[in-house]
């Protein structure tokens, strides 16, 4: 197998009428990575996914999947992908199980192999108990769910999700970020796109940002996060601090008088805050980090083409 996953050169894609979605964009997603593929509405990451999984025809430019030329070989490299688009994409009116059982059938596999990875994905996705259920019963979550055991039903090496949590709730989103981490735990290469910049935060290792067609920025997650030059964060106290307590060179911004906000930046770091509490005898119940770092980071990005 490839150590590459995900291999993109200078692809571009050109719409009659001559709108540019994708300008010669180039990337690759080593083996076992949990990438973020992260960008604005008609950034072009819809376009990329969609010649990747060859339902858009590229203009120009070079796609492999583990090695395989999705030009060259294109039934083979299909068997090594799996993908979870935003729109629906199964017939409402089988059961679940069918969903599943059919869906494993088209890639050739013995009915013992069908069985076994329709049911193991069933139980995986919490669809089990679903699964004489039609598709058209289940509520929002479910059939998210549903798509994504679809796109693994087969058991690819690489699983690109287009906003797999949209509309799904925060416990069905959390249970799906678990599942999730424990595949790629085991192998899977993971390709995210979402708008929920807190989720590509906390599970993707490595991230590009598309904006206007182009590749703006590819970085491991730890050294974006680290270009952030000032953050807020939240401390709650156990007591109020004294009033004769000079504290106006923390610049603390109180919200009640055992709660307080403070900008942590260049001028004061984390380190002269938490000192400057316990010096004081002053006793810190609770401190959160405020600030959506990602988001913040994507901001300043995007805003400055």
């Amino acid at each position: 197998m490839s150590n590459i996953a995900l291999n993109i050169e200078e692809l571009s894609k050109t719409y009659p009428g001559g709108i540019e979605a994708l300008k010669n964009i180039s990337l690759k997603v080593e083996s076992g990575d949990f990438y973020a593929l992260l960008g604005p509405n008609g950034a072009g990451k819809s376009t990329a996914i969609g010649i990747i999984s060859s339902l858009v025809t590229k203009t120009s430019g070079l796609v492999e999947i583990l090695g395989i030329d999705i030009d060259k070989n294109h039934s083979l490299a299909k068997k090594k992908l799996g993908v979870v688009g935003q729109e629906v994409n199964f017939n409402q009116f089988e059961t679940v199980y069918q969903v599943l059982s059919h869906q494993a059938g088209y890639y050739g596999l013995s009915s013992k192999e069908v069985t076994k990875n329709t049911n193991y994905y069933l139980k995986a996705l919490g669809l089990w108990d679903k699964r004489y259920d039609q598709g058209r019963n289940l509520s929002g979550g479910m059939k998210r769910r549903l798509m994504v055991a679809k796109a693994l039903v087969n058991n690819p090496d690489l699983l690109i999700l287009d906003e797999p949590s949209a509309g799904v709730d925060i416990e069905l989103r959390r249970s799906l970020w678990d599942f999730l981490k424990e595949i790629n735990g085991k192998g899977t290469t993971i390709i995210l796109t979402t708008h929920y910049l807190e989720e590509a935060e906390k599970l993707c290792k490595n991230i590009s940002i598309i904006d206007e067609g182009s590749i703006i920025k590819t970085s491991s997650m730890n050294s974006l996060l680290n270009e952030l030059e000032s953050q807020n964060y939240l401390f709650e106290l156990r007591h109020p601090i004294p009033s004769n307590l000079d504290h106006s060179k923390m610049n603390f911004n109180f919200i009640c008088e055992n709660q307080f906000s403070v900008n942590v930046n260049e001028n004061t770091s984390l380190n002269q805050i938490i000192k400057f509490l316990s010096d004081n005898n002053i006793e810190v119940v609770n401190m959160t980090n405020e600030t959506n770092r990602l988001e913040e980071l994507f901001l300043n990005l995007t805003n400055k083409r």
